[in-house]
């Protein structure tokens, strides 16, 4: 079945952008000084992809379950937590990295704490919802009901990826580099 396709793909591309992210923590951590104009570009891709579409779709989907089957609750609830939780962890990067391109001193440890911190929370949620959430939506929504959620959000998975590579082409060249994550 073909329903969970796109965000099955959305994940992939989420968990390259995720590969990225890392290998800057692993160089801060190592004590080099990564391109943090880099680290900003896909924190804000993340941000505003995750806003927009992965997000709204997923809460249609799981809001559409619940309708249908009162059970889903618990996971539909439980990954909104986490997504709360995620979201402000990604938050705090984001001030860091805020304060290090404006010349702020931090503790530089700290942020890579912050950043390893929140790419793990993330990676944990993609996880999640791979296993239990897309499995759930492909037993409860027909293909028709999925599609009618996508085309209700007005959005464009291939065409953030042609923004990504016209707005933050060296971000775009890593993105293309990254392996595949399971």
């Amino acid at each position: 079945m073909q329903t969970t396709s796109q965000l099955r793909q959305d994940h992939a591309n989420m968990a390259r952008l995720l590969h990225v992210l890392s290998l800057k923590q692993r160089s801060l951590v190592e004590g080099q000084r990564p391109n943090f104009r880099l680290v900003r570009e896909v924190i804000d891709y993340i941000l505003d992809y995750m806003e927009e579409f992965m997000i709204p779709l997923e809460t249609l989907c799981g809001d559409r379950m619940v309708e249908q089957d009162a059970q889903a609750a618990g996971l539909v609830n439980r990954l909104a937590r986490d997504y709360t939780e995620l979201r402000q962890r990604l938050s705090l990067v984001s001030e860091d990295l805020d304060s290090i391109l404006n010349d702020v001193v931090i503790p530089i440890d700290r942020f890579a704490d912050r950043l390893r911190d929140y790419i793990e929370a993330h990676r944990a949620y993609l996880r999640i919802e791979r296993e239990e959430f897309f499995p759930l939506i492909e037993q409860r929504l027909s293909e028709a009901e999925y599609h009618q959620l996508c085309d209700a959000l007005l959005s464009d998975a291939e065409g953030r990826l042609s923004e990504l590579k016209h707005e933050y082409p060296q971000l775009y060249r890593e993105f293309r580099e990254a392996p595949e994550a399971a």
